[in-house]
């Protein structure tokens, strides 16, 4: 069985971790398998790219900043991520899908496959799967939906939008999008049981199949160890209660939840005032420009994780994980934690449910509760047999999320279908 999975970029963001995991996890479950990206970053990834010669880097690279700044001047708000999605490539003259069996869509926004090019694979004549791994495919542009329900109707008088009325550009894009999924028969996969129910309350894709299953994860990579020893390789006192928390592109991107992620330090700090903690905030991703002064606690920035091991050992060495994400099909970093047995603190939304279980191997505060959120972080520091609650994380990820679990569910699914 040959599968070809289609993503903007190899590596990039979640989306691009999650399909580099599962091409490695089908591969090793011997499903032939290859990632084809619009563009690549890593020449070492081992994926292919429509955008190897230098005609086909311009043109992506063209598309990727077309789709990328051109909408800016249309929002109201630019912390919500929305997509115009009026560029993209031509995908029924790629020899590689036509050779293959299946072709599993991902992440293609920034310029690879607008919805006319979508509709165009239908000339192939393959099976098509199409994992959603966040809002948009179900949505007339934005990525996070927070609370608008637009995307059960046709869009339309977006929030986001300037100019907002019942034929703007969310509406016009929900049309296109209309059209291309009624020409083209695929099978939704959702990472989780959350984005499950929204893709069938979708007015775009309710009468689409849909299989959830989530993200892979390695872990026999994430795994537990000595946290002594990982605080001493980082330089870290051993008496320091560590709060980790993760990459977030910058305070703009409003869905990460920095706002209330610094509100729920406050709240810390004022319900530790009588305690003798000496409480440290490990901040990974960022290098922390103009930052420092909405912390509100002691902190220490460790900058862009390129190398897993390091990435593994920053877990071990901490107490707790924060994840304050507002909204997300699934929550790779909050998963990476609890695989290397450090319990997570995060909202009660999303996909995140499907990960963080609460008081089983976490925390969850309802939505948007920094100070529930404080003593979440409270709860676990004080909990009274933290060993089990680790290992409760660690066989959870093992359990629903390795990448033979993974692997075996799409390899069903995918044999299924042909």
């Amino acid at each position: 069985m040959k599968v070809v999975h289609l993503n903007t970029y190899d590596g990039n963001g979640g989306a691009g971790r999650a399909v580099l995991r599962l091409n490695q996890a089908l591969n090793e479950s011997g499903i032939q398998s290859q990632v084809l990206t619009l563009y690549q970053f890593n020449a070492r990834s081992g994926v292919r790219s429509v955008s190897s010669s230098l005609p086909g880097k311009a043109r992506a690279v063209f598309n990727i900043f077309a789709e990328r700044y051109l909408i800016k001047p249309f929002l109201k708000d630019p912390s919500v991520p929305f997509s115009l999605q009026r560029f993209g490539i031509a995908p029924s003259g790629l020899n590689i899908l036509k050779e293959t069996d299946i072709i599993h869509i991902h992440w293609i926004n920034h310029g690879f496959l607008s919805p006319a090019d979508l509709a165009l694979l239908k000339q192939l004549n393959k099976k098509i799967v199409w994992t959603f791994h966040d809002s948009n495919p179900i949505t007339g542009g934005c990525h996070v939906r927070y609370t608008c329900i637009g995307f059960k109707d046709s869009c339309g008088f977006c929030p986001v939008l300037k100019n907002s009325a019942s034929n703007d550009l969310s509406h016009r894009t929900w049309a296109a999008k209309q059209k291309a999924y009624a020409q083209l028969p695929f099978t939704v996969i959702a990472p989780s049981g959350w984005m499950g129910k929204s893709v069938q309350a979708a007015s775009l894709t309710r009468n689409k199949p849909v299989e959830v299953i989530a993200n892979a994860l390695e872990t026999d990579l994430f795994v537990p160890g000595n946290k002594q020893a990982a605080r001493k390789a980082l330089g870290i006192d051993e008496n320091d209660v560590v709060l980790l928390a993760g990459y977030m592109p910058s305070k703009a991107d409003r869905h990460k939840g920095f706002k209330q992620l610094t509100q729920a330090l406050s709240h810390l700090v004022l319900l530790s005032q009588n305690s003798s903690r000496r409480l440290l905030l490990l901040f990974y991703g960022s290098a922390g420009q103009g930052m420092d002064k909405d912390i509100p606690l002691r902190h220490r920035f460790a900058g862009r994780i390129s190398d897993d091991a390091m990435l593994v050992n920053l877990y071990i060495a901490s107490d707790v994980f924060l994840f304050p994400s507002l909204e997300e099909s699934m929550g790779y970093t909050a998963l990476e934690s609890l695989s290397c047995g450090t319990p997570v603190v995060g909202f009660q939304t999303s996909g995140v449910t499907d990960v963080v279980r609460h008081k089983e191997n976490g925390y969850l505060a309802p939505l948007g509760d920094a100070k529930a959120f404080a003593q979440g972080i409270l709860w676990i520091l004080d909990h009274p047999h933290k060993e089990q609650l680790s290992d409760h994380g660690r066989q959870w990820a093992v359990q629903h999320f390795s990448l033979k679990a993974v692997a075996q569910k799409h390899s069903d699914l995918y044999k299924k279908l042909i």
